[in-house]
């Protein structure tokens, strides 16, 4: 498979009309969550370690040329299984960021455990995401770190080939990444971490949970029992085998896709016991008039052709914000959409974004600081802007079912995540593969 970091030009795609109920069984690729904290902990483990079932896309490939840039061993030619093999941090080295916040966040700790110097950058967006809680508390805890006057990109992290660590408090309420990337690096300081979160709620509490129990699949020590406070004793870790979820994100829009067309969509090879928000998807379907259940041969939904209004909290799953926008704007009632003002520091603003997009469609749609709110009404064709957000492609493909002549300036923005997205979804709504 090809090099997928490299800039892609725009490419304007029209998103397909659905005709009839769809009905598909998909197997979709792995999680980015899962994938990219398999990697660091890779890395950083005693022994070697592979990942079955990983997510190749942009986002994880990043991931594995900053780590094989610090010194790490990447085998990823296979995409059924990759491995990884630790060796001794070292710079100097250079990370490419691209837009993925888990680059931007899970490795500056970590090139503060090799020895020399390590820049970051990446793409122009990246500059304006939030990094400078986790700036402060890696300085805090021992780490040189050279930044511009903005105190996010591009940085350089001056590493001493060791950590010292300790307890550090930091605002994390822009993003759970914030504290995952000190956890994760945490069993490898000299006194671990202890990281206290002081401010707004920590939003997408499933992410850090999915830190934490990857870290004591690892072998760490992790004591996540006070609120707001992660402690990680110092020690080794685990080189082993993970066996990467497939990506509920991911799977978020053609689940979609089965409420609005009253159809039935199964995702093949969900676990029974799963490190993702299933649960809080399943209740937020289930409110908008789908059914979903798990059995042995996966994950399905069923919907009925009529969408309803939905008033809910997404502080949890935020990333499924632009999804459910889009299954709002097509409901038999208002919707309102609450929790999600930090969204507007991920690949780009994206609840002015959705707001600006679907509003030029002709919908009824008001942001406030943290959500939307939807009034449907009926929506026209036209251009769909993504600003480079794959989330905002999943979104207009979702209107585009029932929407005619919905065309996404740049289809190619989903191969952060899922490459193979525009070809899964034509296939699902045409009912060729």
């Amino acid at each position: 498979m090809g090099n997928l970091t490299a800039t892609r030009p725009p490419q304007p795609w029209t998103a397909p009309t659905a005709s009839d109920p769809v009905a598909t069984t998909l197997r979709l690729p792995g999680s980015k969550s899962m994938t990219a904290r398999a990697l660091v902990l890779g890395a950083l483990a005693s022994g070697p370690s592979t990942l079955d079932g990983p997510l190749r896309a942009r986002d994880t490939e990043l991931m594995a040329g900053g780590l094989r840039a610090l010194g790490a061993h990447m085998s990823i030619s296979d995409d059924a299984r990759w491995l990884v093999r630790p060796r001794p941090l070292v710079g100097p080295a250079h990370v490419d960021v691209g837009l993925a916040g888990t680059v931007m966040r899970f490795l500056p700790p970590v090139a503060g455990l090799a020895e020399g110097r390590v820049t970051f950058d990446g793409d122009p967006q990246a500059r304006v995401r939030p990094l400078g809680p986790l700036i402060g508390a890696l300085r805090s805890l021992g780490v040189r770190i050279d930044t511009p006057p903005s105190g996010g990109l591009p940085l350089a992290v001056l590493g001493a080939g060791r950590v010292t660590g300790g307890a550090v408090v930091i605002d994390a309420s822009a993003s759970s990444q914030l504290v995952s990337g000190l956890l994760l690096a945490g069993p490898r300081f000299d006194r671990g971490v202890v990281v206290r979160h002081e401010g707004p709620p920590v939003p997408s509490a499933p992410h850090l949970r999915m830190t934490v129990q990857m870290l004591r699949a690892a072998g760490a020590a992790v004591d996540d029992s006070v609120p707001d406070v992660w402690t990680v004793e110092p020690g080794p870790l685990t080189g082993r085998g993970w066996k990467i979820e497939p990506d509920l994100s991911g799977a978020v829009p053609f689940f979609a896709a089965a409420l609005v067309t009253g159809g039935e969509v199964t995702l093949l090879g969900w676990p029974r016991s799963s490190m993702q928000p299933v649960e809080q998807l399943r209740a937020l379907l289930h409110r908008m008039g789908g059914e979903v259940t798990l059995t042995t041969s996966g994950l399905t939904v069923r919907g009925t052709g009529v969408v309803h209004g939905l008033d809910a909290d997404l502080s949890d799953v935020s990333e499924l914000t632009p999804a459910l926008t889009a299954l709002a704007m097509l409901a038999d009632s208002p919707s309102r959409l609450t929790g999600v003002g930090h969204i507007r520091g991920h690949e780009t603003d994206r609840i002015a974004a959705l707001a600006r997009e679907f509003a030029a469609l002709g919908a009824d749609i008001t942001e406030s600081a943290d959500g939307l709110e939807i009034r449907p009404r009926p929506l026209r064709g036209g251009t769909f802007r993504t600003y480079a957000d794959h989330r905002m492609a999943h979104a207009a493909a979702v209107a585009g079912l029932a929407v005619p002549g919905i065309e996404v300036d740049d289809v190619a923005c989903t191969s952060k995540t899922m490459p193979e997205f525009p070809a899964l979804w034509s296939a699902m709504v045409t009912g060729k593969s």
